[in-house]
């Protein structure tokens, strides 16, 4: 019966990609229309404003009128009115527009129907560019807040597609500077892992953020994993949502012994294994010898035919940068160090 079920995986991802797709583009559809609207809306108002025929006590009066013409209509206090002006006077700029054309991330957006190049084609600029339309505007509006140079702009809005993120996810992502965590020099992972999977450089932080376990500053290894488990959604959402949790402690026999893998997740991206191990002291490079080992009973015992070769991570409150580095540079193993 699992042979069956097997051979129809194929036909039945097919049927699941054209719903995902459809419903997707459902939503796409009034995402966009109503960031057409606030962009042209903004347009007007910030034409209005440079004019000086305009002044801020218009503003106001406008949105006094808007919720007295039509008291359904939402969303068109003063305040995101002037949101509206920032969403177009922000995005419509010429140095935006050149950035959009010219940048190229290591990063693609994975969407119901196909891949989204981040090398955007640049439009003219009364009309909205494309690449707005991959989040919503109340993070547009978190985003622009929180960033000033557009490299990160751009960013943030191609992660939060990427990640599905709402507003308080991507709020957190920027604060802990995803974008220097994604982007930087990724010294931390193995010539195993680039080589293996050359586009996980722009898929696994060198660092993970896990304030809301609310530990004390000296923990043990068993309270770190208990935290994650008690909070696997967080983690989760810290780690990438492509993240999937398979077990805790999951048992590995090689020969007469018994070994166990602290967290075993799998990536829906990269369709491997993926096997956390917690330290609760400062990296050793003895550490990574570990976790190689695990990876090889992954590989020969649990793996299945259809999955790539199992990724492991050394998740450690801190690190000698140098360390880690030679650490790295001569393991063939597909493995890193947060």
């Amino acid at each position: 019966m699992s042979n069956e079920i097997q051979n129809f995986e194929k036909q039945f991802e097919e049927i699941h990609n054209v719903i995902v797709f459809h419903r997707t583009k459902a939503l796409v559809d009034v995402n966009e229309e109503s960031l057409q609207m606030s962009w042209k809306v903004g347009q007007i108002v910030s034409l209005r404003l440079k004019s000086k025929e305009w002044g801020s006590k218009v503003v106001t009066q406008l949105s006094e009128y808007l919720r007295a013409k039509d008291p359904t209509l939402k969303g068109y206090s003063r305040r995101n009115l002037y949101n509206m002006v920032m969403f177009y006077e922000a995005y419509s700029s010429t140095e935006f527009y050149s950035r959009v054309a010219s940048l190229s991330f290591p990063l693609s957006v994975q969407t119901a129907s196909a891949q989204i190049n981040t090398e955007i084609v640049q439009t003219a600029s009364a009309q909205m560019p494309k690449v707005l339309t991959l989040t919503t505007f109340s993070n547009h509006i978190e985003i622009l807040n929180r960033c000033k140079d557009v490299e990160r702009q751009i960013f943030y809005i191609i992660y939060a597609n990427r990640e599905h993120l709402k507003y308080k996810e991507l709020q957190r992502c920027i604060l802990n500077d995803t974008f220097g965590s994604l982007m930087g020099d990724k010294k931390n992972l193995s010539i195993g892992l680039k080589s293996a999977y050359p586009q996980s450089v722009a898929q696994f932080k060198d660092r993970a953020f896990i304030d809301f376990l609310n530990l004390p500053s000296r923990h043990s290894e068993k309270q770190l994993h208990k935290g994650i488990l008690e909070h696997i959604k967080q983690f989760i959402l810290e780690l990438g949502k492509d993240f999937l949790f398979v077990d805790s402690e999951y048992p590995l026999q090689v020969g007469g012994s018994i070994f166990k893998i602290d967290l075993l997740f799998y990536h829906r991206g990269l369709q491997c294994l993926v096997a956390i191990e917690l330290k609760a002291k400062h990296f050793k490079p003895e550490y990574i010898g570990q976790l190689e080992f695990y990876l090889e009973a992954l590989d020969r015992d649990v793996r299945r035919s259809n999955e790539n070769p199992s990724i492991g991570i050394l998740l450690c409150p801190s690190a000698d940068h140098s360390v880690v580095e030679y650490a790295m540079s001569r393991s063939l193993c597909p493995t890193m160090v947060a």
